[in-house]
């Protein structure tokens, strides 16, 4: 088992469990070999939901969000797709 920090941000936020609080994170225990899309399914947010993936502060290409594997200490933030004016 491996422990990463998941932040979800905007309209993500709500997936999270109650009480992640401002900073918009949950610490959590995943299996070795966890993907982007084990990661997020796992809290039921919807993969076409997910827009802008960093990890440790660098882009998740969508090509490679089904295949690269995290490591222990690893920050995944995630941003859905926004507009504005």
């Amino acid at each position: 088992m491996i422990r990463v920090t998941l932040k979800l941000y905007a309209s993500l936020g709500k997936y999270l469990p109650p009480g992640c609080g401002l900073d918009h994170a949950v610490s959590v225990e995943v299996p070795a070999g966890t993907t982007m899309t084990d990661l997020v399914a796992k809290f039921s947010v919807p993969e076409v939901a997910c827009f802008l993936v960093l990890v440790n502060g660098v882009f998740l290409p969508p090509s490679q969000r089904a295949s690269a594997h995290f490591a222990d200490g690893d920050t995944i933030a995630i941003w859905p797709p926004v507009a504005g004016g």
